[in-house]
Formats: C-alpha cells, structure tokens, sequence
C-alpha cells in the first residue's frame, strides 16, 4: 500500500489573513487529487472573489465547478441579502456558480430556538462540530447545502472551504451527503485550519 505524509497546516491565528494561503493549499490539493467540485463560503462575496481568482484556470475544464455559498436572505436582517452585487458580477464572470440557501444546520431549528427557547438537533450538531473549529462546522454545512442543490456530488471527494466570520482558514476534502443522510458524511484530509493553540 502506497501510504503518503499528508501534512495539515496549521494557522497561528484564525482569520481573513489566511485567505490566500488556504486558497492555495485547496486548489493544490484539488490538482493532487483530481477533485471536480470545490465549495467556498462567502457572506459579502469578498473571498468568492477571492476564490475564483486563485481557481480561474482550473474551472476552465467542463467537469469542475467552483460553488461560492453564501447565507441566505434575511440571514442578519429581513429582506437583506449580505452578498454583494459588485462581488456577485465578478465571481460569476469568472465562471463560478453561487448557491444562496439556508443554512443545513440553521432554518426552522433555530427559529424554535429564538421563540422557545430550547435547542433543536441541528443547532447541537453545529455545536459539536464547532468544538473542532467553526471553519469545520461551516465545511460540512457547505457540504450538505450543495448536495442539497445538486452542485456538488454525494460521496465524490470534494474540498470545502471555510472561516471563522470573514476570509478562508479552514479547507478540508469531504464526501458530502444530503442532509437527510447527514451521517454518510465523512471528512477525509484536514488540510488547514487555525491552530486548537490559537487564541
């Protein structure tokens, strides 16, 4: 059996000022890999941009895609769609597709949450995930969303993309799953995110 090293960088500090590292290390790995689906969050659009800068020429093949997720509308405020139009324009001249839903883990859970007062199991399982990182929740969340839609193949290795709020530090390769057979889900690389140490 062929066993390789595969290392995970780790970032001192979570934040938009490892976007482009994390950019990088994914598109490295989809290369590496052959991976045909690529999945990044994105609430104002700035690191879609960002992401369909760093993957312009690997989406110029016929079966990838660079899917750019953002929140849905109302997400922060009713009516208000947080994604830029500006940015929008650019991610989808560059070729990437953009999925705007509601969030897998999120939706009529958390409305019960904020009228009763009590947690739904999506809302737990986004806690238990966020133990582990909340670029890690965000990954598996963008997994099942795109499933969901149909943009990203169930059970195919694919690299999702995430942070902590603003810009990239977290990039894993996955085999997504719909979020009704949430449990076929599986994380396969870590490839980077910030450091457990961090503060």
């Amino acid at each position: 059996m062929d066993e390789r090293l595969i290392a995970t960088v780790y970032f001192a500090k979570a934040g938009p000022q490892n976007t482009e590292r994390t950019l990088d290390i994914a598109r490295q790995r989809a290369e590496e890999l052959g991976i045909r689906d690529v999945l990044v969050a994105s609430t104002t659009g700035w690191t879609g941009v960002q992401a369909a800068r760093v993957f312009a020429n690997w989406t110029g093949h016929a079966d990838r895609r660079l899917v750019v997720i953002s929140h849905s509308t109302g997400f922060h405020e009713s009516n208000l769609q947080e994604l830029s139009g500006e940015h929008r324009e650019a991610i989808e001249a560059a070729g990437a597709t953009i999925l705007t839903a509601q969030h897998a883990f999120g939706g009529v859970g958390r409305a019960v949450r904020k009228k009763l007062g009590t947690y739904q199991v999506e809302e737990i399982i986004a806690y238990t995930l966020r133990t582990f990182g909340q670029g890690m929740k965000v990954c598996a969340e963008l997994a099942l969303m795109a499933a969901d839609a149909g943009l990203a193949r169930v059970g195919e290795p694919t690299i999702a993309v995430a942070g902590a709020g603003r810009g990239a530090d977290t990039a894993v390769v996955l085999r997504p799953a719909n979020a009704q057979t949430f449990f076929d889900l599986r994380f396969l690389e870590v490839l980077c995110m910030p450091s457990p140490m961090s503060p």
